[in-house]
């Protein structure tokens, strides 16, 4: 079982190209299950997802956000949000809604799926932009989009550890 998960860890790759294969509904639960199962500053849990299918949704998320044009292709689109309300350890938002968003991509790649994290926040316009785009009440920031579906070639394991990143004890 060791080996599986690392294995999980060590072959999930981002994935922009997809086949026009269906992501079910099903999928989707498991992926956000995942997602919302990620550790929390206080367990405060400040995550809300938005699952997108509309393929208008998106065209529109492409013409705001210069680095989502795999979405064409993309078979969903979770926004992975935050409830500033919730939160009771102030400005950990980003980390909470950063695990969550790594346990779905790990789910999509358990599941077969490809996945590939879209940076929103911090760049002003584009959070401006999918706010509009989504509708998002006042209070809710946007983290992340991750464009989800079946790949269309298999990606490999790529060993990127290198030991000059690492420091024992002090610097």
């Amino acid at each position: 079982m060791k080996d599986e998960g690392l294995e999980l860890l060590m072959t999930r790759r981002s994935i922009r190209n997809y086949t026009d294969g269906p992501v079910t509904d099903d999928e989707v639960r498991q992926m956000l299950d995942a997602a919302m199962a990620a550790p929390s500053a206080g367990n405060q849990q400040p995550w809300h997802f938005v699952v997108i299918r509309d393929r208008q949704i998106m065209g529109r998320i492409m013409e705001a956000h210069p680095y989502s044009q795999m979405l064409s292709g993309a078979q969903v689109c979770v926004a992975v949000l935050a409830e500033l309300a919730l939160e009771r350890h102030k400005g950990y938002w980003v980390q909470d809604c950063s695990a969550a968003t790594q346990n779905l991509l790990l789910a999509a790649h358990a599941l077969g799926l490809g996945a590939v994290w879209l940076g929103v926040y911090p760049t002003g316009d584009r959070e401006r932009d999918i706010k509009d785009i989504l509708g998002l009440p006042e209070g809710v920031r946007c983290l992340c989009l991750v464009s989800i579906g079946r790949p269309a070639r298999p990606s490999g394991r790529a060993d990127r550890y290198d030991e000059s990143r690492v420091h024992q004890e002090k610097w």
